[in-house]
C-alpha cells in the first residue's frame, strides 16, 4: 500500500503518534456511554485543530488515541486540548469524575511516535487492548 502523506502549503509530512491518558487515581469510572462522549470530544478537537483521530479505544480507566498531525502542531498542544475538552464535556454530560474532583485525567500522559509502523497494525493493537482486558476478566 502506498504511503499517504499530509500535504500543506509549505510541507509534506507523515506524523503519527499513539497517545494514552489515564483517569486520575486510576479509578474505574469510564462507561461505554462516557467513552462515546470522550471520543466525540476528541474528534471535534481534532477537526478544530486540523489533525485526525485515526483510532480511539478506551476502557474503564484509560483511553488510547492514534493521531495523525501536521508539523506545525506540538503534541503537548494536542494532548492538552484533547484532555481538557474531553474532561469538560464528560462532566457536562453528567458522568462522575474521580473523587468528585474537577479533573478527569491524570496530569501525565504517554505518547510514542509511530514512525514507519503500518497504521492498520497499530489500529489492530489498540483494538486488541480492549479484547485483552475483557479476557483478563477485570
Amino acid at each position: 500500500m502506498a504511503a499517504v502523506y499530509r500535504r500543506e502549503k509549505y510541507s509534506v509530512s507523515d506524523l503519527k503518534a499513539h497517545v494514552i491518558f489515564v483517569v486520575k487515581y486510576r479509578q474505574d469510572i469510564l462507561s461505554a456511554d462516557g467513552l462515546k462522549v470522550i471520543e466525540e470530544a476528541c474528534r471535534s478537537v481534532a477537526l478544530k485543530m486540523n489533525f485526525q483521530v485515526l483510532e480511539f479505544e478506551g476502557d474503564t480507566d484509560y483511553v488510547h488515541v492514534l493521531i495523525e498531525y501536521p508539523p506545525k502542531l506540538a503534541i503537548s498542544q494536542m494532548v492538552n486540548a484533547l484532555k481538557g475538552v474531553s474532561s469538560r464535556r464528560y462532566g457536562l454530560a453528567g458522568f462522575p469524575k474521580p473523587n468528585g474532583k474537577e479533573a478527569l485525567w491524570s496530569a501525565r500522559h504517554f505518547t510514542v511516535s509511530v514512525g514507519g509502523a503500518p497504521v492498520e497494525g497499530l489500529k489492530q493493537h489498540i483494538q486488541d487492548q480492549k479484547k485483552l482486558f475483557q479476557n483478563y476478566g477485570a
